[in-house]
């Protein structure tokens, strides 16, 4: 396994350990400028995480550290994208969909991700350029990377003949995504069914075959993203950005996405 992959999927893991130390217990709740929520959890994540990744030459975006300008970031070749608490509301709600998302970037595509989710102890990894995506609920997390590897099952795209499943957030559902909904149910003869999830466990759905579609017409940066793009690319799944028609790229000068959407296959047309 990619040596880079093991570190991140190491992070992943002893992240999630010091989030549910902090979910265990009252926390108090900080905003950021923008009006999200900040708890100690994310702060305790992110210090473990850049204890793994300083460990590599690959610079580091992440949501928790200062952003850098992009006349710093421009020429880097290789970057890490880390989100060490994606779903800090479903963190305070206490519904257990909040996960760590840890994504590795080279020129500006996705080549590897971790999606960790810290309640349910199930972890999701890829490496793109072995079209490997790969799932297990660690029964113990003290298990070696290759212990994991080996006891892991394969993701794989199922195809649904009989409806449509359509992902939408657990905290943003909003008008875009609602009309998107309905121009679906107009346009197939099939069933429709709404898959509500909270972070980045939205990818997961689709890559695993519990989805169909995912559209996101609501603000996401790229650490919200990055890793989730991996794993759906190592099934042969596109991330397509709404703007450009292609897909998502990383480290742009702007880290706030574009609408974008993930499909499995041309659902929505009786075709």
């Amino acid at each position: 396994m990619n040596e880079n992959l093991k570190l991140a999927i190491q992070a992943s893991i002893e992240a999630g350990e010091a989030i549910m130390d902090i979910y265990q217990q009252d926390f108090n709740v900080e905003y950021k400028l923008d009006d999200s929520p900040l708890t100690i959890a994310d702060q305790k994540s992110n210090e473990v995480i850049m204890n793994y990744l300083q460990t590599t030459p690959i610079p580091i975006i992440s949501e928790e550290n200062k952003q850098l300008d992009y006349s710093e970031r421009k020429d880097w070749k290789q970057c890490w994208i880390v989100d060490p608490l994606d779903g800090t509301k479903e963190f305070i709600k206490k519904n257990g969909e909040f996960t760590v998302n840890i994504a590795l970037i080279e020129n500006q595509q996705v080549q590897l991700g971790v999606i960790y989710v810290p309640a349910t102890k199930h972890l999701y990894f890829a490496d793109v350029t072995q079209n490997l995506a790969k799932e297990i609920v660690l029964q113990n997390i003290d298990a070696s990377v290759e212990e994991i590897l080996n006891q892991s099952t394969s993701l794989k795209l199922q195809n649904n003949q009989a409806k449509v499943r359509i992902v939408g957030s657990r905290s943003h559902m909003n008008e875009d995504t609602t009309n998107f909904i309905a121009s679906v149910e107009e346009k197939t003869d099939k069933k429709v069914e709404i898959v509500s999830k909270g972070s980045s466990l939205k990818f997961c759905l689709v890559a695993s075959g519990q989805a169909d579609i995912y559209p996101r017409f609501a603000p996401t940066m790229e650490w919200d993203t990055a890793a989730g793009q991996a794993i759906c690319k190592a099934v042969g799944l596109q991330v397509i950005d709404h703007n450009t028609g292609q897909e998502m790229l990383y480290n742009r000068e702007n880290l706030l996405n574009n609408y974008f959407m993930v499909s499995n296959q041309n659902l929505i047309s009786n075709e």
